[in-house]
């Protein structure tokens, strides 16, 4: 008899202390911190779609994402883009004078820069999270991207409006860092940011015939000002 009861003993407190790892463990996933602000740094490409034949040139941002929650985050980014090109090699003429006919070809050389300022909206396709938990959090998450900002060519001193939009991936490689690539395409509504406007005399209204570019970086954040889980949680 007393055996029994030794066994039935064991029994309970075996069960007894599952209970109780389940709800340790349910109350950690609860107190996992939620962060309200990522700072950071990108550094990558930069590919401008101009008047000359451009080439890849740096691009180097900083940059602050305000998480709204698992799903969607608001990101504002300061950028440098390197803009460097010539009218050398160029397969489609460029007149000299495009208000006069003739056979000489446009000399113009570009070395200077683009700086933008962008504020943009983004939708994950999964919840973005360290710990998968009972809220399936994915550590690595895509998702796709629109907003709209301001860009500084300073080769024309044009300054216009332009509209981002792109896709991108962020990993999370700690409970606070966050890797991400980030590709993105500029369309403004400035045809001088290259310095030249209008090569062949021929103006457009909107977008088209514009001075564009594309970016792509590799971004590197720190997650800050955590919000209390358990706060106005009744």
């Amino acid at each position: 008899q007393s055996e029994k009861t030794m066994k039935r003993l064991i029994l309970r407190l075996l069960l007894l202390g599952g209970c109780l790892l389940s709800l340790l463990r349910s109350a950690a996933q609860e107190e996992q911190p939620v962060y309200r602000l990522e700072l950071g740094v990108g550094l990558g490409a930069g590919f401008p779609v101009t008047d000359v034949k451009d080439k890849p040139n740096l691009d180097a941002a900083l940059l602050a994402r305000f998480p709204l929650n698992p799903r969607m985050a608001i990101k504002t980014t300061f950028s440098y883009v390197g803009m460097k090109g010539s009218t050398d090699g160029m397969k489609a003429f460029l007149p000299a004078d495009p208000s006069q006919s003739g056979t000489e070809r446009l000399k113009y050389e570009v070395n200077d820069a683009i700086f933008d300022l962008n504020g943009m909206y983004e939708l994950h396709f999964l919840p973005y999270g360290y710990e998968r938990g009972y809220q399936g959090y994915c550590r690595l998450v895509p998702y796709i991207q629109i907003g709209l900002g301001v860009s500084y060519g300073k080769a024309g001193k044009a300054f216009t409006m332009n509209l981002p939009v792109g896709i991108g991936a962020k990993y999370k490689i700690g409970p606070r860092l966050n890797l991400g690539l980030d590709g993105i395409a500029h369309f403004t509504l400035s045809d001088k940011l290259d310095g030249l406007e209008a090569p062949l005399g021929i103006k457009s209204s909107m977008f088209r015939n514009k001075d564009h570019y594309v970016t792509l970086l590799l971004t590197l954040t720190y997650d800050l000002n955590p919000r209390c889980p358990t706060c106005n949680k009744y």
